[in-house]
């Protein structure tokens, strides 16, 4: 087991169309760090990747339709960042081409929040306390 795995909590595993391109782009839009990235029998997919973002890891992974997992849209979730500098994250993430689902602002609660939309369909979103915590 790597060192990097988690040992407790919950992990997002995530399924896209291309997961050593999305690693890529983790690291440049979340300033994430890529962890492991295990290649599949051929080589040309990844059935396993870590990438750490804001300090949590995030699992990714490809489709395996030979083995019973087609590619389907990410749908009824999001992955939320919750950071101290907020317009930062959004601005790196938009420069590497995120695009924006729902424009950062002050929302109603009270937090600055905005949702984008990673290349691969996956929604992110980045929220941070008005005031400090």
């Amino acid at each position: 087991m790597s060192e990097f795995r988690p040992r407790t909590g919950v992990t997002p595993y995530i399924s896209v169309d291309g997961a050593r391109r999305a690693i890529d782009f983790y690291v440049k839009a979340f300033g994430g760090i890529e962890r492991e990235a295990i290649p599949n029998e051929t080589g040309d997919r990844l059935i396993h990747g870590q990438v750490d973002i804001n300090g949590s890891p995030v699992f990714v992974c490809d489709f395996f339709p030979d083995y019973g997992y087609p590619p389907v849209a990410p749908q009824a979730f999001n992955l939320h960042l919750h950071v101290d500098d907020a317009q930062m994250w959004w601005d790196r993430a938009v420069a590497a081409g995120a695009t924006i689902q729902s424009p950062i602002k002050v929302e109603f609660w009270g937090d600055i929040y905005g949702q984008l939309k990673d290349p691969f369909g996956v929604t992110w979103a980045i929220g941070q306390p008005k005031t400090p915590e």
